[in-house]
């Protein structure tokens, strides 16, 4: 025993509490004399098959990542992988080039998977259920060809007129808007794509608890394939110190959002309501590659129709509220304008006309300051906006498009317009009257707007 122990402390020689530990083992074998003892290195690795989709849109956008189970495996659902094997994780929803990389996503994985296995061994029968799901997870893991496939097929099964909506993000923004959409009818689904991390439920939780007809909620991307409109709302929650790092923080986050969205969606509409909305929405712009078209802002719809309701309820103004219109950046910025001046015979009758009408332009925006953005009101301005777009009534909107051409503005910016919308997004702006004053306003307004986007670090998208 006495060789047994020498060589026992050499083999122990890194333990830091060696003599404790020979004591304890030297006991053991009094105990149980048959207990044999050899040295190994212990290692708690696994081996854990995974499918990592690399975008187009790479590396901007994070990869889509699946487990990808054997026939013996079964998946354990956890606030990092959901039933179908998606994953989850902190990195993927903070990815950020050049910060972010595939070799930081897989060590991010090892740590997270070492914490909470993902997998666990099936026993013979249920090994036969799981050949099913293996063959779902097969079909959306097919690669892009797969996806449009599928896309294909579920148009063909709607006969290409299933009115589709998504609705990104599930705070109180949110889900406003998904519940105005709902009551406004014009949505034969509203899928509600939360963004939080892992299993972390906030008002979601009561939408599945009280649950709506044809409301969908999912933390999967690919539920949002075929969107007609996809309603942006998510805002980014980091702790930012400055102004430009609350926006910089949002721009981040749409880096993920966007090439996704627009991955499995490749003819929507984008409605963008996320703050800053004209930024937002020419991030969105840019890291989608849609047509202008396709990509408008909430902007000033909420201010136009408050501003009118004012005007015709409570000014009695009703002709002037036909014509009248807020346009401009959203906020403090905004500005009233009009799209056609009243007939008048002569200059003088002109100028009568003009300053009467300012007169009570300047009284309905006292009123209308005095009115704030509720999350509700922003929602049903958003069911406002996606109704006239999904059932093509070529109404008028003033909604953030670019403005580039417009009043003299030479860059590349978006400010709220009047603006006819239809299926495919903006159809024709709508001219307004000239305006020296306004036009100065909106020059102003694009210049912050420009100076704000080349200080973001936002590459390719520069203007």
């Amino acid at each position: 025993m006495a060789l047994a122990e020498e060589a026992l402390r050499k083999q122990l020689g890194k333990y830091k509490f060696r003599d404790l530990t020979i004591e304890e083992l030297k006991n053991v074998n009094k105990t149980y004399p048959n207990f044999t003892f050899s040295m190994n290195t212990y290692s708690n690795s696994y081996n854990i098959p995974i499918r990592l989709w690399i975008l187009d849109s790479h590396p901007f956008a994070p990869p889509i990542c699946f487990l990808k189970p054997t026939a013996n495996m079964g998946i354990s659902v956890g606030k990092h992988v959901d039933a179908h094997g998606r994953i989850y994780l902190p990195y993927l929803q903070n990815w950020s080039h050049p910060k972010s990389t595939v070799i930081g996503l897989i060590k991010e994985m090892i740590a997270k998977f070492e914490e909470e296995l993902p997998l666990y061994s099936l026993s013979s029968s249920d090994a036969a259920r799981q050949s099913e799901l293996l063959s779902y997870i097969a079909k959306i893991t097919e690669g892009e060809t797969g996806m449009k496939s599928k896309s294909k097929i579920g148009r063909d099964k709607n006969q290409g007129c299933f009115n589709k909506i998504t609705v990104v993000g599930a705070g109180d923004l949110g889900i406003a808007c998904v519940l105005a959409i709902a009551a406004k009818g014009a949505a034969d689904k509203v899928v509600l794509l939360d963004l939080s991390e892992g299993a972390a439920k906030g008002g979601t939780m009561d939408l599945e608890i009280f649950t709506l007809p044809n409301v969908e909620i999912s933390k999967d991307f690919s539920a949002s394939a075929d969107s007609k409109v996809v309603v942006l709302t998510v805002n980014s929650l980091g702790n930012a110190q400055t102004y430009l790092d609350v926006v910089q923080s949002n721009v981040d986050l749409f880096r993920g959002v966007i090439p996704a969205i627009s991955h499995y969606s490749q003819n929507t509409v984008l409605l963008v309501a996320s703050h800053p909305v004209e930024v937002m929405t020419y991030v969105s712009w840019k890291l989608s590659a849609f047509p202008k078209s396709r990509v408008i802002g909430v902007g000033a719809n909420l201010d136009t129709e408050r501003f009118q309701f004012i005007l015709t309820n409570l000014l009695k103004e009703e002709v002037l509220a036909k014509d009248a219109w807020i346009i401009g950046e959203q906020g403090e910025d905004k500005v009233p304008s009009w799209t056609s001046g009243n007939s008048v015979a002569n200059q003088t009758e002109a100028m009568t006309a003009c300053n009467s009408r300012d007169k009570v332009a300047n009284r309905a925006m006292e009123v209308l300051k005095g009115k704030g953005q509720r999350s509700w009101s922003v929602g049903l301005s958003v069911a406002d906006l996606t109704d006239s777009i999904l059932k093509d009534k070529r109404k008028v909107h003033s909604v953030s498009t670019l403005a580039k051409g417009c009043c003299n503005i030479n860059s590349e910016v978006f400010l709220s317009l009047p603006c006819i919308l239809g299926t495919s997004g903006v159809i024709e702006m709508v001219k307004l009257e000239e305006d020296p004053l306004v036009r100065e306003k909106l020059q102003s307004s694009a210049g912050s707007i420009h100076d704000l986007q080349q200080q973001l670090k936002l590459i390719s998208i520069e203007t």
